[in-house]
This record gives structure tokens, C-alpha cells and sequence, in this order.
């Protein structure tokens, strides 16, 4: 009764799930920003290094970690040693956490594709500044679209896994790169668009500091989901017969195809129109209106711009949603619907004062509004935390042999990278991403002093 409650990925279901957990926001305007902010093909080419050693490494532990136990995060570490259970619920707490707050972007990104929709873009393009801050400072409008947001993700969700994550996946991942590609064709072909190219193809080695590796350090890991659980929960969905070191070279595979394609189809156009690649989060909801506004066709391919955006951001936050559903699941015996109902209500208020805080909310937590602080928790702190800790785990704790087993399927399978992988999981990582945690937390700022 309870692996039917829990449900079973296909091997490509789990492949584009998890994938388009990993594919959202942080592919289609985090990089492109950081890549305008650290030196464009400099920052590409640091990232697709670090994309082969920490993705691959870090997303194959948590896998294992999640198959093995056929449990949810919290119950999957206490299986294997429950002192080691914290790892599990820092993954949980950062999942719900982020759920919250990204399902009120999530709103805004339903409230743009409604306006192009419905043929008022005009509305936005008179002033895509102005009308964005006057949106997202409004009380009530953002709290409807939120609402509206979080309703699709607890519809998909309490379907089920087959019924409902892995369905809900297997449209939204190929339609994706289906709209992205034509994004992608549309900006190439503009006139101007080849200094975007050259920016965004040429590194510059010059360019390439401590402070460029460790935004893309942490673009790796924030860009994969990793560190939220969400693969140990996906993991858990999985048949023996899967075979986890393929699926841990092609989920990060799509997640950079992905992102690299984000590029190609923002960056040229913004250079084609005169515009600052480094608008960071302006750069989806105020550049981009003013370069589709001054495109032939314009609204079409807003349109097609933010459904794509819906795509990703939907397929990222059932990732998150699933998370902790699956502990009330497994750990507390709760129905489906009831867990993703209750925990979709919780999340939904716990976002109001998020997005409230851009505008009338205007309390400050250690020198941020509700919003930016709820993300730096996350984020920041806890993330990369538990994704040092399950390195740890796996290396010093449960120790890789016994993962090793599990990869294979105890020899049935071939595992052609364990060599290298017991080493980056044991040494490399760990020592890499506690150097992400030292940055992205503002910790090493006090040994700099």
C-alpha cells in the first residue's frame, strides 16, 4: 500500500522530472545575468568546468542516497544512520522555504503571460520599469497570481507521482526547448545581435578571479537543485534497474543545454537593443518587454517567452512541493492530497509576506525586507550546508562502497567513473562547496576583515 502510495518513476520520467526540477528560473535569467556581470564567455566556460566536476558528483550522491532507502530525505538518512537525519530535514526546510517565496515569482511570471496573452503588452511596454515596480508592489494583484501559481503545483502534485509529476514533466520538458529554440532563432538573427555572440562566446581568461569561480560555483549548484533534497526525493522514486550514473551525466547535460540556450536567446537580443546584460532580476521582467517592444512581432515571442518561463518555474516547484509531501507521506502515513493540499496552503502563506514586503510590508530582517531574507536562508546559509553534509556523508559516513553497490545494482550495472567519483565526492567537493558556503553566507568576510 505504501510504495503504491509513494509511486514509481519510468527512467525517462525520472530523467525529465528531475531535469525540470533543475531547469527554472536560475537557467533562464540567473545565468544570463551572471554571465553579463562576470565577463560573459569567461564566466561560460568556468561554469561548464564546474558543471562537470561538482554537478555530476554531488547529483549522483544524493541519488543514491534517495534509491537506496526508497524514503523521503529526512527518513532516507536516518535509515542509513539516523544521527545523520539533519542533513535530510535542512534539504526539507530549504525546499518549503524556497517553494514559498518562488511561487510569488511564479505569479508574476502568470500575470506577464495573461497581459501578452490577451494583447495588452502594450500596457508594460510604455514604461517596463515603472509598471513592474507598481505590479509587484501592489497588496493585493501579486497575492491573486501567487495563489493562482501555487493551485497548478498542488493540482500536479497530489496526482501522484505517475499521474502527476512525471505526466506534468514529460510535457513541459520537451515544449521548453521546443519555444527556447525559437527564442534562440529569433535573437540571433537580429541585426546588432553578433557583439551579444562575441560577448557570450569569447572568454577572456583576464577576466577569470576568485569571484567569478565562486559565482559560478554556486550557479552549479543552485542551477541543479542540489543541496534541496529534491534529488534524494525524486531518487527515491526510482526501480533498481535504473541506472544512476548515466541519469547523473544527463540531467546535468539538459540543465546546461538549457541554460547555455537561455543565453543565446537573451544576451544577443539585449545587445541588439542597446540594453545592460547585468539587469538581474529586472533582466526578465523590464529588459526583456523593452526588447520584444522595439522586435517585429514583438508580443508574439513575449508571449512565447514567458510560457517557457511558466514551464520552468512550474517544473522546479513541484520538485519542491514533492519534497516535503513525500516526509508527511512516508513518515506520518498522511493521504497524498491531504499532505500537498496542507503544505501548498502553508506555502502560499508563508510567500504573503514576501511578496507583501516589495511593497506595504516594510519590516526589516537583519538589513532585508521578509523576501530577500527568507531567500538568503535558504540559499545562502542552508543550501550549500546540506549539500557540504551529504558530501561528507557519503564519503566518511555511510562510506562510497556502499554507494557503490547501490550504482551498480551490486555489479549488475557498470560504474566506468567510480574511480574518479569516490574522489570528488570524498576531497573535491566538499572543500568546494564549503568555499561557496563561506562566500555566498558572508562568513569569509569576517577572515577578511
Amino acid at each position: 500500500m505504501e510504495k503504491k502510495q509513494r509511486g514509481t518513476f519510468s527512467n525517462i520520467g525520472f530523467i525529465l522530472a528531475a531535469a525540470g526540477s533543475a531547469i527554472g528560473l536560475g537557467n533562464l535569467w540567473k545565468f544570463p545575468f551572471l554571465t553579463g556581470k562576470n565577463g560573459g564567455g569567461a564566466f561560460v566556460l568556468v561554469y561548464l568546468v564546474l558543471i562537470v566536476l561538482i554537478g555530476f558528483t554531488v547529483m549522483l550522491g544524493e541519488m543514491t542516497v534517495g534509491r537506496k532507502t526508497k524514503l523521503n530525505p529526512i527518513g532516507a538518512y536516518a535509515k542509513l544512520n539516523k544521527n545523520w537525519k539533519f542533513v535530510g530535514a535542512i534539504g526539507v526546510i530549504v525546499a518549503f522555504t524556497i517553494v514559498s517565496y518562488y511561487s510569488v515569482i511564479g505569479g508574476w511570471i502568470l500575470k506577464y503571460l495573461f497581459t501578452y496573452v490577451t494583447g495588452q503588452g502594450a500596457s508594460i511596454a510604455v514604461n517596463s520599469e515603472q509598471y513592474f515596480g507598481t505590479f509587484i508592489s501592489s497588496p493585493v494583484q501579486p497575492l491573486l497570481w501567487h495563489g493562482i501559481f501555487m493551485l497548478i503545483n498542488i493540482i500536479i502534485v497530489a496526482k501522484g507521482v505517475e499521474g502527476g509529476l512525471e505526466k506534468a514533466s514529460k510535457m513541459m520538458m520537451p515544449s521548453l526547448f521546443v519555444i527556447l529554440l525559437i527564442l534562440v532563432v529569433r535573437s540571433v538573427t537580429l541585426p546588432g545581435a553578433s557583439a551579444g555572440l562575441s560577448f557570450y562566446l569569447k572568454p577572456d581568461f583576464s577576466l577569470i578571479t576568485v569571484d567569478v569561480l565562486v559565482a559560478a560555483l554556486g550557479q552549479v549548484f543552485f542551477s541543479l537543485s542540489l543541496g534541496m533534497a529534491i534529488i534524494v526525493t525524486y531518487g527515491s522514486y526510482l526501480g533498481d534497474d535504473a541506472n544512476l550514473e548515466k541519469s547523473a551525466l544527463i540531467i546535468p547535460a539538459l540543465d546546461t543545454l538549457a541554460a547555455l540556450l537561455a543565453g543565446f536567446a537573451i544576451l544577443p537580443a539585449v545587445f541588439a537593443f542597446g540594453f545592460e546584460p547585468t539587469a538581474g532580476p529586472g533582466l526578465i521582467f523590464i529588459t526583456l518587454p523593452a526588447v520584444f517592444n522595439s522586435m517585429p512581432l514583438g508580443s508574439v515571442f513575449a508571449a512565447l517567452f514567458f510560457l517557457l518561463v511558466l514551464f520552468a518555474a512550474v517544473s522546479s516547484s513541484i520538485s519542491l512541493l514533492e519534497c516535503p509531501a513525500a516526509y508527511l507521506i512516508d513518515n506520518h502515513g498522511w493521504d497524498r492530497k491531504k499532505a500537498v493540499i496542507t503544505l501548498g496552503v502553508l506555502a502560499f502563506l508563508l510567500g504573503i509576506p514576501s511578496s507583501l514586503s516589495l511593497g506595504v510590508f516594510t519590516a526589516s530582517f537583519f538589513g532585508m525586507n521578509f523576501f530577500d531574507f527568507a531567500s538568503y536562508v535558504a540559499e545562502n546559509l542552508l543550501m550549500p550546508l546540506a549539500g557540504f553534509f551529504m558530501c561528507i556523508f557519503v564519503g566518511y559516513i555511510w562510506k562510497p562502497e556502499k554507494a557503490i553497490e547501490e550504482i551498480s545494482n551490486y555489479g549488475k550495472l557498470p560504474f566506468k567513473s567510480k574511480g574518479y567519483w569516490v574522489f570528488m565526492i570524498r576531497f573535491f567537493a566538499p572543500i568546494a562547496i564549503f568555499v561557496i558556503w563561506l562566500n555566498s553566507s558572508g562568513i569569509s568576510k569576517f577572515f577578511t576583515k
